[in-house]
């Protein structure tokens, strides 16, 4: 089981922890949201939760709580800038559908 991020992803994870002044990494999550189910949450880890599972990934800790790490095995987060906007994106081999606006997305274990 691994959730890992890309050279891009990982730098503006440490750029922004540097800014930020504080956190161990990033924090990955989803939550039942949109017309398909779940959505991604993405926010800093300050710190190593109990029932956390923690990835290592171009020096940078991504860390996932164990009971979603079923929605998130094997994702991959890549950060991307195109035009004016830049945000975080993800390959999901457990995803089996999205809706059409891309704001929420299904699982074979939802």
């Amino acid at each position: 089981m691994a959730v890992t991020l890309t050279p891009a992803a990982a730098q503006q994870v440490q750029q922004s922890l540097v800014k930020r002044g504080k956190g161990v990494g990033l924090r990955l999550g989803v939550k039942q949201s949109g017309c398909s189910g779940l959505a991604y949450v993405v926010d800093y880890a300050d710190e190593i939760l109990e029932n956390d599972a923690r990835f290592e990934s171009d020096g940078v800790s991504v860390v996932v709580d164990r009971e979603q790490l079923k929605y998130l095995d094997g994702t991959s987060v890549d950060y991307r800038r195109e035009g004016l906007n830049a945000a975080f994106r993800f390959d999901n081999p457990n995803v089996t559908d999205a809706c059409g606006c891309g704001e929420s997305f299904t699982t074979r274990t939802a």
